[in-house]
């Protein structure tokens, strides 16, 4: 992922890549578990999924967009209707396997989906709010992730 600007500096940012890398690594696991026909396997990492996306989804929609809706409109709006289609698949599996033989395939889908997404996330997103954020959106961004938590461990410092 990304690296190149310096917003995983910041400790929010971080957060948020974290845990797009933890979706990532999710992400191989349900093509695994598709590859060997294990649809339950699927639909328990997509939860697992849902449950990582839960909390990021907020920090992003209550803390970050607000705060560059002004001068990106269509973008976050556009990033908020992926939001809404991901979590829409992976809720197909909420209380279990799906039964439609389809959902599979409509996952796979959302998770490529889900992978684009977080490279325009990473590559834009996170580098246009490090140079477009004030000290007060930031303060925002911050009490939401302190609200809504994370499902990840802390990160660890560096030595």
């Amino acid at each position: 992922m990304c690296e190149y600007c310096g917003c995983q500096s910041l400790a929010v940012i971080d957060e948020l890549t974290r845990e797009h890398d933890a979706v990532v690594n999710l992400i191989g696991e349900v093509r695994r578990a598709h590859d060997g026909g294990n649809t339950a396997g699927m639909a328990a990492v997509a939860r697992r999924i849902a449950a990582v996306l839960g909390p990021h989804t907020e920090v992003e929609e209550h803390g970050l967009f607000p705060a560059l809706v002004g001068e990106f409109p269509d973008q976050v709006a556009a990033l908020e209707s992926e939001h809404r289609r991901i979590e829409a698949v992976l809720g197909e599996a909420a209380a279990g396997t799906p039964a439609d033989p389809q959902w599979p395939q409509r996952l796979l889908a959302a998770l490529d989906t889900l992978r684009d997404h977080i490279l325009k996330e990473q590559d834009g997103v996170f580098p246009a709010a490090l140079i477009d954020l004030s000290a007060a959106d930031w303060d925002a961004v911050e009490a939401v992730r302190a609200r809504v938590g994370t499902l990840l461990p802390p990160a660890v410092a560096p030595r």
